[in-house]
């Protein structure tokens, strides 16, 4: 079995990460995925936001991404992703700033203000903001 695997993630905007990586940790729909190499193939639709780290010559990264898919198989791992952001990409003020609002808006639902998969969506996305803004 090999040391490393392919991790490749991308968005619509452009090809963020492809590199060799000892592990990747995904959060998927139902929870978080840790991949090694030599995993068991599988397709999984990624949560509508979480944190994804992955380890590379001896280094976390750590990045912020919102909806789209992921592809693992024995030697790499493809992440297609509806948006993402490295973590020294995310300006801390503006995503907590982003996560208030946003609460706010799912605080409206109960009164019929907001709308409740726009509102829950946008406050998943703010919270990944801020939990890769802040991870170490």
């Amino acid at each position: 079995m090999a040391d490393t695997l392919l991790f490749q993630l991308v968005s619509p905007e452009r090809l963020l990460v492809e590199t060799q990586v000892t592990e990747v940790q995904i959060p998927a729909r139902e929870g978080y995925i840790g991949v090694l190499p030599g995993h068991a193939p599988l397709l999984s639709e990624l949560a509508a936001g979480g944190v994804l780290t992955y380890n590379a010559a001896g280094q976390t990264k750590v990045l912020a991404i919102y909806g789209g898919f992921v592809e693992v198989l024995p030697d790499r791992v493809r992440v297609l992703a509806d948006m993402a952001q490295p973590k020294e990409e995310i300006d801390l003020s503006a995503a907590q700033a982003e996560l208030k609002t946003a609460q706010k808006e799912v605080d409206n639902i109960q009164a019929g203000a907001a709308d409740p998969a726009v509102a829950l969506d946008q406050a998943m996305r703010a919270q990944a903001k801020v939990d890769a803004a802040t991870k170490q």
